[in-house]
């Protein structure tokens, strides 16, 4: 074995193979975030099938049967009838999304940045070629997630039909995937896969932006050097704090 195949195996897996560390890092971090805010999203979530629910009922007389009134109270109520670990019920394609999601924007960023874009001759990033690379990103991220987008929104939806006493329609997120796959093919799994796409170009659009445009701007006219803490200090204008393990 050669002298530089010696010096690459004891390099570092993150130097060695990048790409793959940056989408497992990414998935780490969007996993940990998704946890903390799931909570969150299910509450909001049950909050809107119980008003459609209750409307499709009573009519104009649903806001008096509504069970739950409230971020706090709904949360509250699903802890007291359900128990506290059903606050997280169907987190699992949840994470599946963020993971696909996340690792695939943030790889895509980088490599646009650094390969095809490239930087100036002062290593900035100008403007424009943030705005586009964002927007391919948050493009290609979607579009990979979007069959566990799919199914995440399906398995949300069967506490709707609960609400109206239907028959639930999936056992679990694999039974999910099969059967909208058995149903509707490839191409159902990338249903709805358009709008998807457009939304998560311009949210990528304004948070991959920003954070460049905020790191460089701190670099050039502070003290602070390009590391860790001027990562996590660029991000917190997205309240995004996540990024900063994500884009060096």
């Amino acid at each position: 074995m050669s002298a530089p195949e010696d010096e690459e195996r004891l390099l570092p897996l993150t130097q060695r193979w990048p790409r793959a560390s940056k989408f497992l890092l990414s998935g780490c971090a969007a996993t940990v975030a998704e946890l903390a805010t799931f909570p969150l999203d299910l509450t909001k979530t049950r909050l809107q099938i119980q008003g459609e629910a209750a409307l499709a009922r009573l009519g104009g007389g649903a806001g008096e049967a509504a069970p739950y009134r409230g971020m706090v109270r709904t949360a509250l109520g699903i802890i007291q009838e359900e128990g506290f670990l059903k606050l997280w019920q169907g987190v699992t394609p949840a994470i599946y999304r963020h993971i696909v999601y996340s690792g695939g924007r943030m790889v895509t960023y980088e490599h646009l940045r650094e390969v095809v874009f490239g930087k100036g001759e002062d290593k900035h990033y100008p403007l424009w070629k943030s705005v586009i690379g964002g927007m391919m990103a948050g493009v290609v991220g979607q579009f990979l997630a979007n069959p566990t987008d799919l199914v995440k929104v399906q398995m949300q939806m069967e506490g709707k039909r609960k609400l109206e006493g239907k028959p639930l329609r999936f056992r679990g997120v694999h039974h999910a995937f099969a059967k909208i796959f058995a149903e509707g093919g490839i191409r159902g799994l990338w249903a709805g896969w358009v709008p998807n796409i457009q939304r998560a170009a311009l949210v990528n659009m304004g948070d991959l932006t920003t954070y460049d445009t905020v790191k460089h701007y701190l670099v050039l006219n502070t003290p602070l050097e390009d590391n860790i803490m001027t990562h996590g200090l660029s991000s917190f204008p997205l309240a995004q704090p996540k990024l900063f393990l994500l884009l060096p």
